[in-house]
């Protein structure tokens, strides 16, 4: 039987909970985006009432507000260029690799620039976001500059077996914090992860995408038999 809206919730919950005990006393951490993330912001903004002191880089302007909100204090990569722990939620999960898709929040841009300059990023997600294969379940978002985002379309279209543009619940195109659109794409099973992203990285138009490989070193897996902590193997 899968599990509901609200106990999914309180997987999630579980598993920002265990993460936000990671912070410690003056540290700079990365604020993610998304519903996952969201209770972690909420469990970090009780602990920094309580007088926990750090400072946070929010990955999105939907994030900043909310900090903002629960009174952590904020900063950029201007005055911080590494973080010492961020902490952010994904789409999918390969539990073997740690390698993710993200950007269902639409901020992937911001999420992988944070994410790459943190010493630590450990990914919150409750159990249904586990897979075997990336790209099995969810669609991978392509972020790509408005200028000729037909052509670029074109050319991804050559990867997927189909992409739409993202828009908002109005209808108009969705456009991101940098002013940008999102192409969701469907992959299917990716074979060769390392493969796909090097070929989207070589797109021209293409600002950045959804795959996150070699980022994650701790993902936290909330289920129905609590919470299970997966570490990145270490080399060698």
């Amino acid at each position: 039987m899968s599990a509901g809206p609200s106990e999914l919730d309180r997987f999630k919950a579980a598993a920002a909970a265990a993460a936000v005990a990671m912070v410690e006393d003056g540290m700079v951490v990365g604020l993610g985006t998304g519903s996952t993330a969201a209770f972690a912001l909420d469990f970090l903004g009780r602990r920094v009432a309580n007088g926990l002191r750090i400072v946070g880089i929010p990955t999105s302007e939907e994030t900043g507000r909310e900090a903002r909100r629960q009174g952590i204090p904020l900063s950029t990569l201007a005055d911080h260029v590494r973080l010492d722990l961020t902490i952010d939620g994904a789409d999918e999960v390969v539990v073997a690799t740690l390698g993710l898709v993200k950007g269902g929040g639409g901020a992937l841009l911001r999420e992988k620039i944070v994410a790459s300059a943190s010493d630590r990023l450990v990914i919150v997600v409750d159990e249904t976001k586990v897979v075997s294969r990336l790209g099995a379940r969810s669609l991978v978002p392509v972020e790509v500059v408005p200028f000729g985002w037909e052509t670029t379309a074109r050319r991804l279209q050559r990867l997927a077996a189909r992409l739409a543009r993202r828009t908002t619940p109005e209808g108009p195109p969705l456009l991101t914090d940098g002013g940008h659109y999102i192409l969701d794409c469907a992959f299917g099973g990716i074979e060769d992860p390392e493969r796909l992203q090097r070929q989207l990285d070589a797109t021209v138009g293409v600002v950045e995408h959804g795959l996150f490989l070699g980022l994650a070193t701790r993902v936290i897996v909330g289920g129905p038999r609590g919470v299970r902590v997966i570490d990145r193997p270490r080399p060698g």
